[in-house]
């Protein structure tokens, strides 16, 4: 891939790029979340691997775009925007919100006959199947900040008084309404190898709602326990990374 536009510079963030990758990982952040929740990643994955963190609008230096409040539009821009990383083989991997909107896009991509990933991976988000849907996140900043601290995985600091707390209530109540409304159902699962990631100790997303994750593909399935909750301590993200490792060494060798 060449240059960055000003659009996919928006979008897309490569920590440690590597030119001469043979497969990229492109990560989906959490809700409220922005692409630096994978800046290390390029420090423990494989030369062959480069790591590509999509980063939703309204945050760190697309700070004065709107959110977006649905998920049709945000997937559908997404596979716009996505285009030029199809020059080599991909995979997805989401975190949280991020899982269900790799998901998303993975449909979207299937409707418009677009590449597929190799493989889609989901960390600490139930299944879709079994996902209530309603209407617009509407709670107060007072359940908001509790609900963050319930989660961990935010800074104290940021969660005090000021600007930086009003915006970041902004964004996480624009997310999680993307979530909250979404009422897509799968008319039929995607064809892809589908392996979820669930804390163990994760009262949002426990592992029995994450195994029904397994009837969103026809292909292979496999559910990991990472020891932990919500938000993967620095050794649980090693453990994903490593299974992610061995998956993606695997299907390149299959696919030659």
């Amino acid at each position: 891939m060449g240059a960055y536009t000003d659009e996919q510079r928006r979008w897309f963030k490569r920590f440690g790029r590597r030119d001469a990758s043979r497969t990229r990982l492109l990560c989906f952040h959490c809700a409220g979340g922005n692409a630096m929740m994978f800046r290390q990643w390029h420090r423990w994955l494989p030369a062959f691997v480069e790591p590509v963190a999509v980063q939703l609008p309204g945050r760190l230096d697309s700070f004065g775009e709107a959110p977006y409040e649905s998920m049709d539009p945000l997937v559908h821009k997404l596979a716009e925007v996505i285009k030029p990383f199809f020059d080599q083989p991909f995979a997805c991997y989401g975190a949280s919100m991020g899982a269900r909107v790799a998901w998303r896009l993975g449909h979207v991509l299937r409707e418009r006959g677009m590449p597929l990933p190799r493989a889609l991976y989901v960390a600490s988000n139930i299944a879709p199947s079994v996902a209530s849907s309603g209407q617009e996140w509407n709670q107060s900043d007072e359940r908001l900040i509790e609900y963050m601290r319930e989660l961990g995985g935010t800074p104290p600091e940021i969660l005090g008084e000021g600007d930086l707390r009003t915006h970041l209530l902004s964004v996480l109540r624009a997310d999680l309404t993307v979530l909250a409304t979404d009422t897509f159902r799968a008319r039929s699962p995607l064809d892809i190898p589908l392996r979820a990631f669930a804390g163990t100790a994760d009262a949002e997303s426990p592992p029995e709602l994450m195994s029904p994750w397994q009837d969103e593909t026809s292909a292979s399935f496999s559910l990991d326990l990472i020891p932990g909750g919500h938000f993967f301590e620095p050794a649980g993200q090693r453990q994903v990374i490593a299974v992610l490792t061995g998956d993606l060494l695997r299907v390149e060798r299959e696919s030659s």
